[in-house]
C-alpha cells in the first residue's frame, strides 16, 4: 500500500440511520452533496474518499436498531477493499 491515509469512524451513540450517514460523511470528509444512503457510500468511499485506511470503532455501541446497517456498512468496506486489492484496507475495533 502506498502511504497510508488514515481515517478514524467512532460510531459510539448513534441512535438513528440519519446519524449514522452524519458520522460517517464528518469522519471520511465526503462531499457535501453525499446522498446519506448505502449507494452514496459506495460511491463516495470507491470514488471520491482521500483516505486509504479506516478504523472502524464503537459498533457495539450503536442501536440495536442499526445493527442490519452495521452489517451494510461492513459489506460495502469489505467490497471496497476486494475492488482496491492492497490499496485500501479497515479494521474494525470494538
Amino acid at each position: 500500500m502506498e502511504e497510508i491515509r488514515h481515517a478514524t469512524l467512532d460510531l459510539s451513540g448513534c441512535k438513528t440511520l440519519w446519524d449514522l450517514h452524519t458520522r460517517i460523511r464528518d469522519s471520511l470528509d465526503f462531499p457535501d452533496y453525499y446522498g446519506k444512503n448505502w449507494s452514496a457510500f459506495w460511491d463516495c468511499l470507491h470514488i471520491d474518499c482521500e483516505y486509504n485506511f479506516i478504523t472502524v470503532t464503537g459498533e457495539s455501541k450503536v442501536a440495536s436498531i442499526l445493527q442490519k446497517d452495521i452489517e451494510k456498512m461492513n459489506e460495502i468496506l469489505e467490497r471496497n477493499k476486494q475492488y482496491w486489492r492492497g490499496q485500501f484496507d479497515y479494521e474494525i475495533i470494538d
